[in-house]
């Protein structure tokens, strides 16, 4: 339909005659807004945390031969951008508008209460989907949701700010910023939904939600061939956790034991043979925050290297699975006319595996870091459903070749430049020359609108709407001398860039392995200055050079961050997450007694009892069947961390998992057939926060059994939700299988809890303290 002004459209009027009987009348059907004639289907793919060289398709060392298909058909892009982390580029590329005007200046754990920070995604940006909705697209989204808060992902709502409240028909994925592969915390639409199999049956998200997206998409060309689809696929590929089989991690045995020195030599010299980067290309030198390769000790290669390795063989299998995804495009009946644009990373290479890597990335973002020695030990499980993995950062420096920097460092382009390819059968030829406008993720959505003859609406549900931040750059799909933007702002947690024409200005402030660093002087930053046209990796800085020229950038920034709300610049790490977010609409902040019911599950840890850094107590009020009752009874967090309540052959036991550290009680007797009164007491050391706490089982009120928790988990369990008669996601423990449902009756659980010693904002400073006291002990 095209052109509108404001969507949804009004209701067409009655075009038939109305008399008093249907004799003298003449029906006539409303007009259901269609797509314009050849408008095409959409598929936009947007993976997760890669690096500028990491693959195939652009010069690096893991094979991707679908990605390498896809560009053989079509276009690469080397001069495309992302805001440097995953929540806010995903904003970014579904409203059209840079990050901070829709509300996602960073990642919802670090949400404040200013407007650009809430990461709620407001109603004056809004999404593509939307927009293609009401012009006769059907809309899906498979994968990630890290745009929607977790503080609003519960029974409670609301949901106009989950995918199917924000144009999209259909969701099947997780809302988080990762997931576990093999125990993932899934929604349909908004109901939540538990995998058929568990991982030793062969189950995979990566290969559940692609099978979805193929079987859904075949079922409405088989209806309604003529409709257009928008497919959002967003996998938690290659986020952490790295999760695959050892069939494919056993792919790359050895092919990285030549360090990450070489590694980026080899890379950068193949982005130059094969025209991804200039040939006169500069690259910068290895930084000191990057041990030199050879100065290892051979226990740290071997780890390095297998981390990495897993890495690698989880990108393969990833491959494989988009692979599939687009064979089966290729199968519908309008192929050729199939939009396929491949978003190569939501961000560069990600260095929060810290200095040596883990098998347990949520103990490392809370400040815990893994020996080498204590990694080593536990390689026989790697990329299993018992670890986490991730890669040290050096991978993440090699994998940004040729730039400087990695995720969440916008300064520099490791970590904001993303590859790109484009497919377009009936419109696109191949070039093997990549197209280099500076594109942002803010012209996406323009593009499409182009693409499927539709404009942006000045209001949509009776709001008016931000204009886009964004041009389209569909000519660039048939004219290779389309130039792109002349200006774009960068900023994530105060690390900060501005292009503008050519030039690009860079400070950067914080680190993204050190959630503790809060520098807190923004004047002391040094800029660097960087001519991006003779100089496409930011090799050489012009700085001392060239005061003037990046006095001018400097106040362009300003400029910029002032029209697009990036103030206040905030570079608080975990004290920030650690702030109070919202609850549920309509809970009580304050509250310390909660009753739950049977069937409460999936509720996420932020809408959850705060059971950290104090005293608490459960009483569950419970019917069994003696030993012949199993389950549990209310568990919280998952393999990372957690805590599960449960009943085995009618023994009752509690397990404490401190990021792999178990303290499990368990009864002597099993419970009697009957009502039981089912109850653990938490008591908190104090003294600041994960201490260490008693724990204590009772049953009716009797103790069965008591033990010591010597360090608890201060900040959050991870991923994974709460419940109340079953253990939905990962198992807090392997002592079941999960969801492990509670056989008996659950009539009601009661949580107290007791007083936080210290307020919110005194456990932040005392978690900024003694963060940088345990590393510094490291």
């Amino acid at each position: 339909m095209g052109e509108q002004t404001s969507l949804p459209y009004p209701p067409s009027p009655f075009e038939g005659v109305i008399g008093k009987t249907y004799k003298e009348s003449t029906a006539a059907w409303p007009t259901i807004p269609t797509a314009g004639e050849g408008a095409p289907n959409i598929v936009v793919i947007v993976l997760d945390d890669v690096g500028f060289g990491q693959t195939s398709t652009f010069g690096g060392l893991i094979p991707t031969p679908n990605l390498d298909k896809l560009a053989s058909e079509g276009l690469r892009f080397n001069r495309f951008h992302t805001t440097a982390v995953c929540g806010p580029s995903r904003a970014a590329l579904l409203t059209g508008r840079n990050h901070h005007d829709a509300g996602n200046g960073y990642l919802m754990e670090w949400s404040t209460g200013f407007p650009s920070y809430t990461t709620m995604i407001p109603k004056t940006t809004a999404t593509v989907a939307e927009v293609l909705k009401d012009n006769g697209y059907s809309t899906w989204w498979y994968g990630k949701n890290h745009n929607t808060p977790d503080w609003e992902t519960s029974v409670a709502g609301p949901f106009d700010r989950w995918p199917t409240g924000m144009g999209f028909e259909y969701f099947y994925g997780f809302n988080a910023g990762e997931t576990h592969q093999y125990y993932p915390v899934l929604f349909e639409n908004t109901t939540p939904v538990e995998p058929d199999k568990g991982p030793e049956d062969g189950y995979h998200f990566m290969t559940d939600m692609t099978d979805r997206a193929i079987s859904r998409m075949r079922y409405a060309k088989s209806v309604a061939p003529n409709k257009p689809f928008f497919m959002y696929f967003a996998p938690g590929a290659m986020h952490a956790p790295h999760h695959v089989t050892k069939e494919w991690r056993d792919k790359f045995a050895g092919a990285f034991d030549m360090g990450w020195e070489k590694y980026r030599e080899q890379v950068f010299e193949n982005q130059k043979q094969m025209g991804i980067i200039p040939a006169d290309t500069e690259m910068s030198p290895r930084p000191d925050w990057v041990q030199e390769w050879d100065s290892l000790s051979d226990e740290q290669k071997q780890v390095y290297c297998a981390l990495f390795e897993n890495y690698a063989g989880y990108f393969a299998f990833t491959d494989h699975e988009v692979g599939r995804l687009l064979d089966a495009i290729k199968q519908l009946p309008d192929a050729e006319n199939t939009l396929v644009m491949y978003i190569v990373g939501d961000n560069g290479a990600s260095s929060e595996g810290g200095p040596d890597g883990t098998l347990d990335e949520i103990k490392n973002l809370g400040g815990i870091l893994p020996t080498v020695e204590e990694i080593k030990a536990g390689l026989d499980a790697l990329g299993g459903p018992e670890t986490e993995p991730h890669y040290p950062m050096g991978w993440a420096w090699a994998g940004n070749t040729p730039f400087q920097w990695v995720k969440a460092v916008a300064s520099h382009l490791g970590g904001s430049r993303n590859p790109m390819v484009v497919s377009w059968p009936t419109k696109v030829e191949h070039d093997p020359v990549p197209r280099d406008p500076f594109l942002h993720l803010v012209d996406i959505a323009p593009t499409l609108f182009e693409a499927a003859g539709v404009t942006m609406p000045d209001t949509v549900n009776g709001i008016d709407q931000l204009p886009l931040a964004g041009k389209s750059f569909l000519p660039s799909l048939t004219d290779a001398s389309f130039e792109g933007r002349g200006e774009q702002y960068f900023e994530i947690m105060s690390n900060r860039s501005i292009y503008e024409d050519g030039w690009k200005a860079n400070a950067q402030h914080t680190l993204p392995w050190r959630q503790d660093v809060a520098p807190g002087n923004w004047d002391q930053d040094r800029w660097e200055l960087y001519h991006l046209d003779e100089d496409f990796a930011e090799a050489n800085d012009l700085a001392g050079e060239m005061p003037e020229k990046l006095e001018q950038m400097k106040a362009s920034f300003d400029a910029a961050a002032e029209k697009y709300h990036v103030y206040p610049l905030d570079d608080r790490g975990v004290a920030r997450a650690l702030l109070p977010k919202p609850t549920a609409p309509g809970s009580d902040p304050t509250a310390t007694r909660f009753t739950f019911y049977e069937g409460a599950t999936r509720l996420p840890e932020t809408a959850a009892p705060s059971m950290k850094n104090r005293s608490w107590n459960v009483e569950a009020r419970i019917s069994t069947d003696g030993t012949a009752t199993n389950g549990v009874v209310m568990a919280l967090g998952g393999v990372a961390g957690g805590i599960s309540l449960y009943l085995k052959d009618g023994v009752p036991a509690f397990d404490y998992n401190y990021y792999g550290d178990h303290t499990t009680l368990r009864a002597t007797e099993p419970v009697a057939a009957g009502d039981v009164v089912l109850g653990l007491e938490f008591g908190y050391d104090g003294g600041g926060i994960g201490k260490g706490a008693t724990l204590t089982l009772t049953v009716d009120g009797t103790k069965v059994a008591e033990g010591r928790a010597e360090k608890t988990v201060f900040a959050r369990f991870g991923v994974d939700t709460f419940g109340i008669g079953e253990d939905t996601g990962q198992p807090v423990t392997t002592d079941y299988r999960p969801p492990f449902r509670f056989t008996g009756r659950i009539d009601r659980v009661d949580i107290e809890l007791g007083p936080l010693e210290l307020s919110h904002e005194d456990h932040a400073t005392v978690a900024h303290t003694e963060m940088k006291a345990a590393q510094r002990r490291e």
